[in-house]
């Protein structure tokens, strides 16, 4: 269906608002020379007869849609221009003078003809049939004139001077009632039903409204989704929701009685339930793409995707892997795998440089635009340097097997380098300093705005509409406890967590003041008081993590801090999980942030007009949130103090020929699936190949029953199986390595425990799973990782609590250790703090 108009520019200068209207409804029609910026839909016209077909052709290339030209240029461009690109320039008087070959090398025709006569215009509309019809009058145009031309398949062509964005006049007609003039409905309201379509998501359905006359006004002048509600009026979508829509087109269906409103959406999305159409998710290229972008702000720390957003050259090596496997394959379902790997490492590359599919989509159309083409042969490198794309044919492999086996990688330290046993030790490489780059604006912008940029990054990043980011207590049971119902299950099994862990922690506490008289009349003393305001970082959003807010809750109240904040990603309805809620109430905690990343990083250190400005920054999280952290605890505005620094996760498991095969490859699992970074080191002492082949084997059998098994395989894939000849080496090689979770699977495992100089946490013994303690055994599972271990304790009570120390002397003692100051305040020629002993001596 044609626009009901198009605007001809002339040589006095337009608004760019009117041409910003103009671009949604319709296009421009520009004569060579004139400029326009470039998101107005140009076609091209020509009305000098001398004008060079070259020119015409390089117009045509740089993106004008459409050419118009008179009989005798049009005649020349036949067979070079495609026919849906070219127009006829006619007089009603040289109609008859268009040959047959040349109506059908042709999509249209400019016809230069009074307005009054319409019949003229429909009989010609039958000689050119098929053809669309563009009428250029100097009449002043009407909306009951473009409504009988569009009666006929016909559109008037107005020049700007005679088109306003005010009100319609005598000489000019307002751009809204001259798109909206061939529209009819056939609803008693006098309404249009409405398609709303994403730009963004290749034109997927978001919902379906209602317009007015009014309404579509609006948007055409404003860029905003301007809708009427049936029972409330005019709704500007996104007016208290924040899910706002900049109208890019706007369009009518082929019987006029419908729109369609094409839109970029803001937000947590179009629909009410928060999701982006009311028709259900929306998957493909579009979810890929989204997926991508989220993960690009915010990847969970040690997810594939992250390590290819950090990893350039990595990417760079699968995008090439996967174009030769695509050229390898041959059966259609083989050639459809291939196609989306190479497809998902592609988007991945153009997300990190800021491209979107619709930018790739925008750069197909204008190359679809070109008239001009270039030979398309291959690059000589790609054609004679013995390519395996070439070289090899594809072949049909569908009745073939695959290797689908996940097995680690194995290395024997007695025949290993001293260079060859240090690369066994290293981790990844952590770009802190460039994810530091990337959180300090958004620690910069909480720390100026406070709950104003906190809100802004909640709903740019967690998807949630909130209007305060702080809960208070109670926490437990929700208001809304009907909905966020709390599994009595989950419920009991978080009491037994929090009693083992309560236990343990309790145990820790410093509550004892330290004594000693380090001479006669001098006592030295040294006591523990708890951290007055604690931020407790719980990883959240689409996971539920209660057992963070317990390792981390838990120990905050055991050692009595005054004030526990809890900070965790809401969901896009803005709720926190039930079972958060619950730990929350049973550890005393004082308010929830409804925040994630490094936003609520920021929030906790600087505080904001309704968070509490914290002293310590506890708990795990993504790139990001371990950014920010390093960050904060940098900065002297801030004040604060963190836990530890934080990496991928690990596990490093000893096991001898008594070891049972399933338990072992079950705790090489537990921890391979949290990410594709996480670190599995197997240790063997002494194992047969036999055993270790046993061992292997249930390593592949228990991943290929995991729903994370794709993380499993690319995780296992990098993991390391070390052969040793002794527990001894074993556990030196253990100590050299700091892992994060050591288990223990020797024959007489307790009595090894003595010889662990480096780990977070040791599970000692076939029935010691390191779950339990991820859980519920009592023990903490906020570890140190990546070598860490070597100078780091994993969090604990006394985590919680600082040191102070102090001394009190008399006037004896002072005597005695008086001139031992003095003596060593002189060699350092610090004559006040000398001073500060003599004055009392009377020295």
């Amino acid at each position: 269906m044609p626009p009901p108009f198009l605007a001809l520019l002339d040589s006095e200068p337009v608004e760019d608002n009117v041409l910003l209207a103009l671009s949604r409804i319709t296009s421009l029609i520009v004569k060579p020379g004139d400029v326009v910026p470039e998101y107005v839909n140009q076609w091209i016209f020509v009305d000098n007869p001398s004008t060079e077909i070259d020119h015409i052709v390089a117009t045509l290339d740089a993106g004008a849609e459409k050419a118009i030209v008179p009989l005798t240029i049009a005649k020349k461009l036949v067979g070079t221009v495609p026919p849906n690109r070219l127009l006829l320039l006619l007089d009603a008087a040289n109609v008859s003078a268009v040959p047959d070959s040349l109506r059908n090398a042709v999509c249209g025709v400019l016809l230069k003809a009074p307005l009054t006569d319409v019949d003229l215009i429909q009989s010609l509309s039958t000689f050119f049939s098929g053809l669309i019809i563009y009428v250029l009058s100097g009449d002043n145009p009407s909306t009951s004139t473009i409504k009988k031309l569009a009666a006929i398949g016909a559109s008037l062509v107005i020049p700007l001077p005679q088109l306003t964005i005010s009100d319609t006049s005598q000489t000019q007609i307002n751009i809204g009632d001259a798109f909206l003039a061939p529209v009819i409905s056939d609803r008693s309201d006098g309404l249009f039903p409405t398609i709303v379509s994403s730009y963004l998501e290749g034109g997927r359905t978001l919902g379906l409204v209602y317009s007015s006359c009014e309404s579509v006004r609006e948007s055409i002048l404003t860029g905003k989704g301007v809708y009427q509600s049936r029972k409330h009026g005019i709704w500007r979508k996104g007016e208290t929701s924040g899910a706002t829509q900049d109208v890019v087109q706007i369009r009518m269906d082929c019987d006029c009685d419908s729109l369609e409103f094409r839109v970029i959406q803001h937000g947590v999305g179009f629909c009410h339930l928060n999701q982006l159409s009311c028709f259900g998710d929306i998957g493909g290229l579009s979810a890929l793409e989204r997926t991508l972008k989220a993960r690009f702000i915010d990847a969970p720390e040690g997810s594939y995707t992250s390590r290819l957003f950090k990893d350039q050259a990595l990417l760079q090596a699968k995008i090439m892997e996967e174009a030769d496997e695509l050229c390898r394959a041959g059966s259609k379902e083989e050639i459809a795998f291939e196609a989306s790997d190479l497809i998902y490492f592609t988007l991945t590359r153009c997300i990190a440089a800021g491209v979107s599919i619709r930018d790739i989509e925008h750069s197909l159309n204008k190359k679809a635009r070109k008239i001009t083409r270039r030979a398309g042969n291959a690059k000589p490198q790609w054609v004679t340097s013995g390519s395996p794309c070439l070289s090899n044919p594809p072949v049909s492999t569908s009745s073939a097997v695959p290797n689908d086996s996940i097995r680690m990688q194995t290395s024997d330290l007695a025949t290993l380098t001293l260079e060859e046993r240090k690369q066994l030790l290293r981790r990844p490489v952590l770009r802190s300093d460039e994810m530091i780059a990337k959180v300090k604006p958004i620690v910069d912008d909480v720390r100026t705005r406070g709950d104003t940029a906190l809100l802004q990054f909640t709903a740019k990043f967690d998807k949630a509409q909130l209007d305060t980011p702080l809960l208070h207590p109670p926490f437990y049971p929700p208001a809304d406890a009907e909905t966020h119902r709390l599994d009595p299950a989950v419920k009991d099994a978080i009491d037994v967590a929090y009693a083992n862990v309560r236990k343990f922690h309790a145990a820790q506490v410093d509550g004892k003041t330290l004594v000693v008289e380090t001479m006669p009349g001098v006592t030295c003393s040294r006591f523990a008081r708890p951290i007055a305001r604690v931020g407790l970082y719980v990883p959240g959003g689409t996971a539920v993590l209660p057992s963070t807010a317990l390792m981390l809750g838990v120990p905050a109240q055991v050692a009595g801090c005054e004030q526990i904040v809890i900070a965790t990603p809401p969901r896009p309805d803005g709720s926190i999980s039930p079972e958060v809620l619950y730990v929350a109430h049973l550890v005393g905690a004082h308010a929830i942030l409804r925040a994630g990343g490094a936003q609520a990083v920021a929030a906790m250190a600087h505080g904001t007009q309704t968070c509490p400005k914290v002293d310590k920054i506890f708990g795990p999280g993504n790139q990001w949130v371990t950014a920010a952290k390093m960050f904060v605890q940098n900065d002297t505005e801030a004040l604060v103090s963190i836990d530890m620094p934080a990496g991928p996760s690990e596990v490093l498991v000893i096991a001898d020929e008594d070891s049972e095969p399933a338990f072992v490859a079950a705790d090489l699992l537990s921890q391979a699936e949290h990410g594709v970074d996480s670190q599995v080191v197997l240790v063997g002492v002494s194992l047969s190949d036999a055993k270790l082949s046993q061992i292997e084997a249930e390593v592949d059998k228990q991943a290929h029953a995991l729903a994370r098994v794709d993380i499993v395989r690319q995780s296992i894939s990098r993991s390391l199986i070390v052969k040793t000849q002794s527990p001894e080496e074993a556990l030196q090689f253990s100590n050299e390595y700091a892992p994060e979770h050591l288990i223990i699977h020797l024959r007489d495992a307790p009595a090894r425990v003595s010889h662990v100089k480096n780990a977070g946490s040791v599970f000692v013994g076939p029935y010691t799973p390191e779950s339990c303690g991820d859980y519920a055994s009592g023990t903490n599972h906020t570890l140190p990782t990546n070598g860490y271990a070597r100078q780091f304790s994993g969090v604990n009570t006394q985590s919680f609590q600082k040191h102070i120390t102090s001394q009190e002397i008399t006037k004896e003692g002072l005597e005695k250790l008086g001139p031992v100051v003095a003596t060593l305040a002189d060699c350092e020629e610090l004559q006040a703090h000398a001073n500060a002993v003599r004055i009392r001596l009377g020295m």
